[in-house]
């Protein structure tokens, strides 16, 4: 039996209704690709699998790659499982050449990768449709912007897509328990919002010096990417007040502010 790794940020998802719910948010259509990270013991590949899933799983656990190749035996034989032995933030090569037209991610991922791995399949030009995910709930809560400021994490993943949430999920779903509780992330109308890399470029520049030093005003922040002039030319087109904070300010202004 194998049991979770520290190390890899393992906690087994145990709850079927947990899953079934997963897999209900991903409205998955018989034949749909879906890439999986972490598939673990294979709970969520069942499920996935059984909604009738293509499925491209990456696990970089040496010692779950056996169990869930004799688990699937059947599965990867008929072609509707492929699974990757590897991580996923450096296996996207051995991924992509694997995908065939629109795909989605569901997954119960490492949660201390998180931000990268939301970060890497936002960015890359073969997005997917849609991005399901279990990650922590402070997380999910900082992403959809729960308290009403925005944050870099927030815009970052925002100027991409539309983020909802699915559900919060206690952390006795899980074994070993977790620390903290999680919840199901929806990242759905995925994006290409810059037509180039420098507009990408200046569009998260602007954003991290806007939030470079939280407690001072963002006009006094944004000097360090453009003269003051031009700061207080931007605020006055846009309306904004002078005392204006980065939290404070949605994510269409901060496009404005950044062109």
């Amino acid at each position: 039996m194998a049991f979770a790794k520290k190390s890899l940020g393992q906690n087994f998802l145990i709850s079927e209704r947990v899953v079934g719910g997963i897999v209900m948010a991903g409205e998955i259509t018989p034949g749909e690709q879906v890439i999986e990270i972490g598939p673990g013991k294979g709970v969520l590949t069942a499920a996935l699998l059984r909604a009738g899933a293509h499925v491209i799983a990456v696990e970089k656990d040496d010692r779950l790659i056996p169990l869930l190749a004799t688990r699937f035996k059947p599965e990867i034989s008929r072609g509707d499982l492929v699974l990757i032995h590897g991580d996923v933030l450096e296996s996207m090569d051995a991924v992509s050449i694997r995908i065939k037209g629109h795909y989605k991610v569901i997954a119960n991922i490492p949660y201390y990768i998180t931000g990268q791995i939301i970060r890497q399949f936002l960015s890359i030009d073969d997005k997917p449709d849609s991005m399901i995910l279990m990650v922590q709930k402070e997380v999910a809560d900082r992403i959809i912007a729960r308290d009403g400021k925005e944050s870099i994490l927030s815009l970052s993943v925002k100027v991409y897509a539309t983020p909802s949430l699915v559900m919060n999920v206690s952390r006795g779903n899980f074994f070993p328990i977790p620390n903290v509780d999680s919840a199901v992330l929806k990242l759905s109308d995925i994006k290409m919002p810059f037509a180039n890399t420098t507009d990408e470029s200046r569009f998260f520049e602007t954003v991290k010096a806007g939030f470079a030093q939280k407690r001072k005003k963002l006009a006094g922040n944004l000097t360090s990417v453009m003269p003051k002039d031009q700061v207080a030319q931007k605020f006055k087109a846009l309306g904004l007040d002078d005392n204006a904070r980065a939290e404070d300010v949605s994510l269409d202004i901060w496009i404005k502010l950044a062109q």
